[in-house]
């Protein structure tokens, strides 16, 4: 399956080696100062005290005042600098523990971040949960409850706390079929990584594969916002189900000729690539609804900077970011300087892992070996 995958979309270790070789972390990391036409920024993801509070720490200890995302744009696209010793905190995805975690150590640390939200993956519950300040503590591991993302009542408070800088990180953060060759099928010990499961629905009404869908076939995924031409196979996808339904669901799988069965169903039948002009459409449909559900729900007018999901982007997706609006993005790019660069490309803005936060100059400095270790 990796084969039909470009390595900038892989985890790879040879990624490391080429940044590397292309000098492409910057040299505050290896022990130097923080060069004057750049701005760092670091993110995360799921967060636990434990991991944050040290970082939050350091920053303020070491005098760093953290940004927006429109300051890092105007740094980049007008030169315009937010001041010396300016850094950017990103937290990817809107884990619950943005809310039950962060906000309330960004609010004791007078600390400003970008969330970036993909408004497909909110909850629809309408429920605040408690958070580290309350008397009974956070929700235990809410990163992996039945609830994993920040709800839109949790994050019309993080907004208004002032705290939080909600931006868009695409609408249905999804992952589609790339190729036809079948790579296997759902069976009941499918468990994908919620954001590595496959989406066979619209650009905006998601519906992610899951192990409700026994038998459907899998095929090889990449991100929707890289040049990949999806494609789908409705008909083999009901056909394949409807049989290991019909088998006894789980029970279909313990039959021996359980595979040749789904095969047998799936050869009767053809998928569809779709054009690069539907690949375009769906794109556009994600983005701008992204943009515009964002600002609807939290009542504002400010989501104007992106996020790429895996910050992966193709120049598709790359070219109707900045049709549908937005100013700024950040995606990879294989070798480039994980740092925003005043005059830098605006939708290739590239970041650094939060554990680069300690090679910052400041007191109890950590050395270049974070790049090596975890």
């Amino acid at each position: 399956m990796s084969k039909r995958i470009p390595l900038a979309e892989r985890k790879s270790p040879w990624r490391a080696v080429i940044d590397l070789a292309r000098r492409a972390y910057p040299g505050f990391v290896f022990g130097g100062p923080v060069a004057p036409d750049i701005l760092p920024v670091f993110h995360f993801h799921e967060v636990t005290r434990e991991q944050l509070e040290p970082c939050l720490n350091y920053i303020c200890n070491n005098g760093y005042r953290t940004v927006t995302a429109g300051d890092v744009a105007r740094f980049v696209r007008e030169g315009i600098s937010p001041g010396d010793r300016a850094v950017a905190l990103t937290f990817d995805d809107a884990w619950a523990s943005a809310w039950t975690v962060a906000t309330p150590l960004l609010l004791k640390y007078n600390v400003q971040a970008v969330l970036f939200v993909a408004p497909g993956r909110v909850p629809e519950d309408d429920i605040l949960r408690t958070t580290i300040n309350d008397p009974d503590g956070a929700p235990p591991d809410a990163d992996r409850s039945a609830i994993p993302f920040c709800t839109w009542p949790e994050l019309r408070a993080m907004q208004s706390a002032g705290c939080w800088d909600i931006q868009s990180h695409s609408y249905a953060h999804a992952m589609v079929f790339c190729h036809r060759a079948c790579e296997g099928f759902v069976t009941p010990e499918y468990r994908p990584h919620l954001h590595e499961a496959p989406n066979v629905g619209k650009p905006t009404k998601p519906y992610f594969l899951s192990a409700r869908d026994l038998g459907a076939p899998l095929h090889a995924v990449r991100s929707r916002m890289s040049d990949a031409l999806r494609y789908d196979d409705a008909e083999a996808r009901q056909a394949c189900t409807e049989i290991a339904l019909a088998g006894g669901g789980p029970a279909f799988f313990e039959r021996p000729d359980w595979t040749a069965s789904l095969r047998r169903a799936m050869r009767k039948l053809k998928g569809r690539t779709e054009t690069p002009a539907e690949r375009d459409a769906a794109i556009r449909e994600d983005l701008a609804g992204a943009r515009e559900t964002l600002n609807a729900k939290l009542r504002t007018h400010t989501v104007r900077h992106l996020c790429f999901p895996w910050t992966i982007a193709g120049a598709a997706a790359e070219a109707i970011a900045a049709e549908v609006g937005y100013e700024s993005a950040y995606a990879d790019a294989l070798g480039a300087l994980h740092a925003p660069r005043r005059g830098g490309h605006p939708y290739r803005l590239m970041r650094l892992k939060h554990k680069f936060i300690y090679n910052l100059p400041g007191k109890n400095r950590r050395s270049m070996w974070n790049l090596v270790t975890k």
